[in-house]
């Protein structure tokens, strides 16, 4: 499981080091691809076949579906991380999450996020009062 929040940098060739409390789990490699509201999702090997398993099931005749898909798979890395705990996050992956030297890594449960600092702070702030809200909605009764 992942959680915390670790602000690592990119080196000058895009390289990430992976915060060392996440290192075990993926240590036998993971996939780093897009994720939804512009930021980056760092999947172990195994949960991201899960997805996959899922995703096969879906069908293609949905457009939701193949849009998906696309999204997902066009621009999903594999990487194995290195003896210093990095993975390369690819160009294209580093543009459409705004990425510079600067990051923030968040675990989210059972994948990893990495977000530009402007673009975790601003959603950070808009979420704090509907994270309050969602709380009965997550969990009714509690």
């Amino acid at each position: 499981m992942f959680f915390g929040t670790y602000t690592p940098k990119l080196d000058d060739k895009g390289r990430l080091f992976l915060p060392a409390k996440f290192r075990e789990d993926l240590a036998e490699g993971l996939v780093v691809t897009r994720g939804q509201e512009r930021c980056l999702t760092v999947w172990s090997m195994e949960d991201f076949g899960r997805l996959t398993d899922r995703l096969r099931e879906a069908p293609v005749t949905n457009k939701g579906t193949r849009d998906y898909v696309r999204m997902l798979f066009a621009a999903a890395s594999q990487e194995v991380p290195d003896k210093q705990g990095r993975i390369g996050i690819p160009a294209v992956l580093r543009e459409y999450a705004s990425l510079s030297k600067d990051v923030m890594v968040i675990g989210a449960m059972n994948r990893i996020e990495i977000w530009d600092p402007t673009s975790w702070q601003e959603y950070s702030e808009e979420q704090e009062q509907k994270f309050s809200d969602l709380s009965d909605e997550v969990f009714p009764g509690i």
